[in-house]
C-alpha cells in the first residue's frame, strides 16, 4: 500500500508539472487552447509509403507525440496521427532558437503540428526535417508507460481513447468495423435496397425474445421502451410498397453482458418482398463472401483455433437433421410433448413446464449442434413455438421457413419467410400474451397497429437479422463483443463511471 501512494504521489508532482508548464505557456502568451487550425497536408503513412516521389517535398502533418530525444542543438521525436507514426527531426538553427526552447519543454502525449521538407536519415529511416513545430494541444496527463502500455482491459474499456493512442491494434479493428459497415451499404445499395430510419422509442417493443428497456416519457405521460429489434416497423415499410428496405441502428435488450452480448448493440435488418428464405440464403451467402473479401482481402477467415471457408457453397440442413446428426435424436420420430419430454428427461436435459416438443426441439440443438457449426452453415425449419413472426412450412405446419446462420459455432444471422397472414399473426400474438402472463418476460406483446398493417396486405417477403457486431468480430479475430464496441457498458465505479 505504502509503495501504491508513493507512486500515486509521484504521478501526482508528474501532472502538476504539466500543469506548471502550461501556465508558463499562457503567462508568455503562447496558450495552445486559442489554437483552432492547424492546415495539415499529409498523414505519415501516406508519405511513408510514397517517399520516392515525396522527397524533398514540404509538408506539414499533426499528431500526439508519442517519443522525444532532445540532444543538445539537434532532438528526435515520434508524432502518430490517424494512419501511424512518423519521426521528425528538429533542429535549433531550423526552428528558430526560441521554438527549440519551448520544444524540448515539450511533453510526451502533447499535440503537435509539425511542418518540413521529407528526408531519410543515415540508418535509412524516412522522417521530417521540421521548419516549424508548433504545440496544438497540451496533454494535462499521463499516458501509460511505454513499453507496458494499457493492458488492463477494464481500464481499456473504460477509457477507450487512451486505448486508441497506445494499441494500434485497436484503432485498426475500429477501422474495420466501419468498414464492414460501409461494404455492407455498399452491397445492399448495389442489389436496389433502401436504407430508411424507425423509431428507438416504442411503446411495443416487438420482434424479438427479449427483455425491453423502460421508460416514462413525460409530455405524454406515457411509459415507452427502447426497441429490441427494427422487425415490425420495416414490415410496415413493406406493406406501404417499399419492396427493398434495410436499417443499420442500435437495438437494446436488458439481458446479461459476456463475450457476445452487450445490452446495446447494432443489428442490421433487411426485407424483400417477393421472396422466401431460400432468397434471404442467397443474399446473405453472397454479402458475407464479398464483406470479408473488401474487408480482409480473403474468402478465408481465421477465428482463434478455427479456420472457414467462405468461399466454398454453405452447407443448408434442417434442425431437426442437425440435431439427428450431431445428438442421434430423430423428432420425426417423436409424436408429442409428451413423448419430447421423456426423451429430454432421458438425455438429463433440463426445460420448464411450459416448454412443448419444438422448444425441446431446439434445446437439443443448443446442447448437441450449435459448438460444431464451424464452418457456414443454414440451420433451416425451425419449430414453430420458438417463431412466432414465421411463416408455416405448408407440408409441415408443425415448422417454420426460418433459418439461422452459424459460424465458429455462434448464431450470426436470422432470417425467415415472414409471416404475412393477419388471422394466424393474431392467434400466435395471443399465444405469446399467453407466456407472458405466465411469467416470460421475452414473449412478444400483441401489436394492433402491426396486425392492422398486415390486415391491409403485405406481399410474400423475406426478412433477415444480422448483429454486426459479431460480424466484426470474426472479420478482425477479436476474442469479445467489447474489443468491437468503442464504448461497451461498464459497471459504474463509486457510483460514477471513470
Amino acid at each position: 500500500m505504502a509503495e501504491q501512494n508513493n507512486n500515486q504521489q509521484d504521478l501526482n508532482q508528474l501532472i502538476q508539472v504539466r500543469y506548471d508548464k502550461l501556465h508558463d505557456l499562457q503567462e508568455n502568451g503562447k496558450d495552445p487552447f486559442v489554437i483552432t487550425k492547424y492546415d495539415v497536408t499529409n498523414h505519415t503513412t501516406d508519405i511513408r509509403d510514397n517517399f520516392d516521389t515525396m522527397e524533398g517535398k514540404e509538408v506539414s502533418v499533426a499528431g500526439r507525440m508519442m517519443f522525444k530525444r532532445v540532444m543538445g542543438k539537434a532532438s528526435f521525436c515520434n508524432i502518430q496521427d490517424l494512419k501511424g507514426k512518423i519521426q521528425a527531426y528538429v533542429a535549433r538553427d531550423n526552428i528558430g532558437e526560441d521554438s527549440y526552447k519551448d520544444f524540448k519543454k515539450y511533453d510526451v502525449g502533447d499535440i503537435l503540428g509539425i511542418k518540413g521538407t521529407v528526408f531519410k536519415t543515415k540508418t535509412g529511416e524516412i522522417s521530417i526535417h521540421a521548419t516549424e513545430v508548433v504545440l496544438l494541444s497540451k496533454s494535462l496527463q499521463i499516458l501509460p508507460e511505454k513499453f507496458h502500455g494499457l493492458t488492463d482491459t477494464d481500464t481499456r474499456y473504460r477509457q477507450r481513447y487512451v486505448d486508441l493512442i497506445m494499441n494500434e491494434e485497436v484503432k485498426d479493428t475500429f477501422v474495420k468495423r466501419s468498414k464492414v459497415i460501409s461494404t455492407i451499404r455498399r452491397y445492399l445499395d448495389g442489389q436496389g435496397f433502401m436504407e430508411v430510419e424507425t423509431p428507438m422509442l416504442v411503446q411495443n417493443a416487438g420482434g424479438a425474445a427479449a427483455r425491453p428497456f423502460e421508460t416514462h416519457f413525460n409530455a405524454l405521460d406515457e411509459d415507452l421502451r427502447l426497441r429490441i429489434s427494427l422487425e415490425l416497423y420495416l414490415k410496415r415499410l413493406i406493406v406501404g410498397g417499399m419492396e427493398r428496405v434495410y436499417e443499420i441502428g442500435r437495438v437494446f435488450r436488458n439481458e446479461g453482458l459476456d463475450t457476445r452480448h452487450n445490452p446495446e448493440f447494432t443489428l442490421m435488418e433487411l426485407y424483400q418482398a417477393y421472396t422466401d428464405y431460400h432468397g434471404m440464403m442467397d443474399l446473405t451467402e453472397n454479402l458475407y463472401r464479398y464483406v470479408a473479401k473488401e474487408v480482409t482481402g480473403s474468402e478465408i477467415l481465421t477465428y482463434g483455433e478455427h479456420t472457414m471457408d467462405l468461399s466454398k457453397p454453405f452447407e443448408r440442413i434442417t434442425m431437426v437433421d442437425a440435431v439427428k446428426r450431431y445428438a442421434n435424436v430423430d423428432f420425426n420420430e417423436i409424436k408429442d410433448t409428451a413423448e419430447a419430454k421423456k426423451v429430454a428427461d432421458e438425455h438429463h436435459m433440463e426445460y420448464e413446464e411450459i416448454h412443448e416438443k419444438g422448444d425441446i426441439l431446439n434445446l437439443f440443438f443448443e446442447e448437441y449442434v450449435e459448438e460444431h457449426l464451424i464452418q457456414p452453415t443454414f440451420v433451416m425449419d425451425h419449430p414453430i413455438e420458438i417463431s412466432p413472426l414465421t411463416k408455416k412450412k405448408p407440408e409441415n405446419p408443425e415448422y417454420v421457413e426460418r433459418f439461422e446462420f452459424f459460424m465458429n459455432g455462434w448464431e450470426m444471422a436470422n432470417a425467415y419467410s415472414e409471416l404475412n397472414d393477419p388471422i394466424d399473426q393474431r392467434a400466435r400474438f395471443e399465444a405469446q400474451e399467453a407466456l407472458l402472463a405466465a411469467g416470460n418476460e421475452e414473449a412478444n406483446h400483441l401489436d394492433e397497429d402491426f396486425l392492422n398493417a398486415l390486415s391491409i396486405g403485405m406481399p410474400p417477403t423475406g426478412g433477415i437479422g444480422f448483429g454486426i457486431d459479431r460480424m466484426v468480430m470474426m472479420m478482425t479475430n477479436s476474442p469479445a463483443i467489447r474489443d468491437v464496441l468503442l464504448f461497451p457498458t461498464m459497471k459504474t465505479l463509486g457510483g460514477k463511471d471513470q
